[in-house]
């Protein structure tokens, strides 16, 4: 599982790029939960879009989970959901 917290942009690329590829090297399907992340730009995208492209070659995928309505508006603005090997699974409304 990757989680990904806080403001993500083109600043905080080089360190979440070291977080990427180590998740890359997984042995299954990789989870990332944008549960706490709370700003990205389109950067971490195209990152996370790489990263499903690797694993997909592998033969995984990559599961992006409870992004907040930011966060998912973005998702659906680059594309990222349609990709192969990307899913996307929505956090449970608030009562």
């Amino acid at each position: 599982m990757l989680w990904c917290s806080g403001d993500e942009d083109r600043t905080t690329q080089s360190v979440r790029r070291t977080a990427l590829s180590r998740a890359g090297r997984t042995h299954g399907d990789l989870t990332v939960d944008l549960s706490d992340l709370t700003f990205a730009d389109p950067s971490l995208m195209l990152d996370l879009a790489m990263l499903a492209r690797r694993l997909r070659r592998r033969g995984r995928e990559l599961l992006l989970r409870d992004a907040q309505p930011q966060i998912q508006a973005l998702i659906e603005i680059v594309g990222l959901h349609r990709l192969p090997g990307v899913r996307v699974e929505q956090a449970p409304a608030p009562a």
